[in-house]
């Protein structure tokens, strides 16, 4: 009876070590889909009282993990049309590109896969049509903070939740000459899917 048992015991370490072994292990890379709400925080020191609307936004993000915990992302989208309005007046549209590389390290849990990251973004203005003699500076470095978290799906595929504060300030200008800073600073909430490959 004993020798069954230990025969037994051996088969099944065995097949589970055969699977594992043919389990594929997971890539360096991973590629995330989101749905991005992006909320102004829109400080201003111009005195016009300017706010830029908040809106839904794709995002896909590209992360490479040097090892388990370490990893960097570069998040990208489209240009972004926003309408900027002086005390519920509007004074016009422009648009923003906002890439931002985050540095980020990853958390070992059951079940689910926490991270933080921080890095830098530029924002890029561009088509910029505000009431005349009214104008922006076009380019914007800031910081930026990120938490997160993968939840495993099965398939390499992931759930993701993810939130960044992004400093995006820009020189508000009228004839040419500056009035003072507009500080879009935005938090960003995401949800979508990830894929490690």
């Amino acid at each position: 009876m004993k020798k069954q048992v230990l025969a037994a015991a051996l088969l099944c370490s065995l097949v589970a070590g055969t699977a594992m072994a043919q389990q594929p292990a997971e890539g360096p890379w991973m590629v995330r889909v989101r749905a991005v709400h992006l909320g102004s925080t829109n400080g201003d020191s111009t005195g016009l009282g300017l706010e830029l609307n908040d809106k839904w936004m794709p995002e896909v993000d590209i992360s490479y993990f040097f090892n388990k915990n370490v990893a960097v992302e570069l998040v990208l989208t489209v240009p972004q049309k926003h309408t900027l309005t002086s005390r519920g007046t509007s004074l016009g549209t422009l648009k923003h590109l906002p890439p931002t590389l985050m540095a980020q390290y990853h958390f070992e849990a059951t079940g689910f896969k926490p991270y933080v990251g921080a890095g830098v973004n530029y924002t890029r203005f561009s088509s910029v049509n505000l009431s005349p003699g009214l104008d922006v500076d076009r380019n914007s470095w800031g910081p930026a903070l990120q938490a997160g978290v993968d939840i495993p799906l099965g398939g390499k595929m992931y759930l993701n939740f993810d939130v960044k504060k992004v400093y995006i300030r820009t020189e508000v200008l009228s004839g040419g000459a500056g009035v003072g800073k507009f500080r879009i600073d935005p938090v960003l909430l995401g949800v979508g899917l990830g894929w490690r490959f």
